[in-house]
């Protein structure tokens, strides 16, 4: 199958043979025919699998060649500052050598520079919620022109709590619109959002949902707690690893994490909430160039991180929402390429791997790492013994009242 099979016309199919895409992804092939033909569609893919090409490419080809100010004709909304950027440069890639203007609008950075931005004529809008509901508060920004909204990553846009937001937006656009849920997870929270938005949509998943690519080798290691800090130097070292992105839960455990990675000569660097956008921007930048080895994130930036060939993603800590531990191993092995998540599991996790099992379909077996393996005599683990032991007494203690047993004084 060509992009030209999907209704792409010549000059948009010689863009991308010049970006050496040389045939569809399936979300493509499913998708770029029905947004064309107008449907609205909810689709579901694994990360890596080309879905900001499939719902850019097909609403791009439509765009004429002028747009009046301050009334963009297309609005994407995503839940991170770096999937925006992300999706904002995909667009002007594809759209190099046309009249088309995308902007991209988020928190974190100056908002005087963007309202200028948008004084101009602007085709396409790329924004976080929080920022774009602030630049409709001002004035800088009508929405009463849009023919197509997109979500893009649409389950992690609830997750960060923007459902108000979306239905407040969604009273400020035309009611005839064509509107495209997109994301690599539905649960059922994102699934009732979507219907309550959507229009008779077109469902697509090109794999089954919340999957895992099969060309990602997911590595568990069982071990202590305290051990994984060294662990985790020991295999950048041993494996000669020269870029890997270690995902973390808290912004306090990225920056903790990192100051103890420099110490062990490693150069890393911290990516989460916390930081300003410049700060994060460098980061990433110096990461995708290979000047800094080690990119320690927190899970705001699982949607937002495409670098080319990416070759290893460590788990540091398990993620407390199952969902996104498929968003984070999907950082490597895009494109239909070979990956490799690893993943340290301590014993207090096992309940969160089993909550990952469960939403994969798939059993995780874990393995020890030669010279980490895991004791049975860790504080966190007698903790746990003593945390059963208090249950069973109680449980005795509650049986013995049943039955009007007293205990001895």
């Amino acid at each position: 199958m060509s992009f030209a099979s999907l209704g792409l016309q010549p000059d948009w199919v010689a863009r991308l043979t010049a970006l050496h895409y040389t045939e569809p992804t399936p979300i493509q092939s499913a998708a770029i025919p029905a947004i064309l033909s107008g449907r609205d569609v909810l689709a579901g893919a694994q990360t890596g699998t080309g879905k900001t090409a499939a719902f850019t490419l097909p609403l791009l080809q439509q765009l004429p060649d002028s747009v009046d100010a301050k009334a963009p004709l297309v609005l994407i909304l995503t839940p991170t500052r770096e999937l925006a950027q992300q999706v904002t440069d995909s667009v002007q890639r594809y759209a190099q050598g046309t009249d088309i203007q995308c902007v991209s609008v988020y928190g974190g950075v100056s908002i005087r520079q963007q309202v200028e931005a948008l004084a101009q004529p602007v085709h396409v809008v790329v924004a976080t919620p929080g920022r774009l509901l602030d630049l409709l508060q001002q004035g800088a920004l009508q929405l009463h022109a849009v023919r197509t909204w997109v979500l893009d990553e649409a389950d992690r846009l609830l997750d960060l709590g923007f459902k108000d937001e979306l239905y407040r937006l969604r009273r400020q656009l035309p009611d005839t619109r064509q509107t495209l849920f997109f994301s690599a997870t539905f649960p059922q929270a994102v699934k009732d959002v979507a219907f309550s938005l959507l229009n008779d949509p077109l469902q697509m998943d090109v794999t089954p949902a919340n999957t895992t690519a099969a060309q990602i080798q997911q590595i568990l290691y069982s071990m202590d707690k305290r051990q994984k800090r060294p662990a985790l130097a020991y295999l950048i070292g041993s494996g000669q690893w020269s870029q890997v992105l270690v995902f973390v839960r808290t912004k306090q455990g990225a920056d903790a994490l990192v100051a103890e990675l420099k110490l062990d000569g490693l150069r890393a660097e911290a990516l989460h909430g916390d930081k300003s956008q410049g700060t994060r921007q460098r980061a990433l930048t110096e990461f995708k160039a290979g000047q800094v080895r080690v990119l320690v994130a927190t899970d705001v930036a699982a949607r937002g991180i495409d670098v080319v060939d990416l070759p290893y993603v460590v788990n540091y800590e398990l993620p407390f929402q199952a969902e996104d531990y498929v968003h984070r191993i999907g950082r490597t092995g895009r494109a239909g390429k070979e990956g490799k998540a690893i993943s340290l599991v301590s014993r207090d996790e096992e309940g969160l791997l089993a909550d990952i099992e469960a939403l994969i379909d798939q059993p995780l077996p874990m393995i020890w790492l030669e010279g980490f393996e895991p004791s049975f005599d860790e504080p966190e683990n007698h903790g746990r013994q003593l945390r059963k032991q208090r249950q069973k007494n109680k449980a005795k203690a509650k049986a013995q009242a049943s039955y009007g047993i007293r205990k001895k004084k």
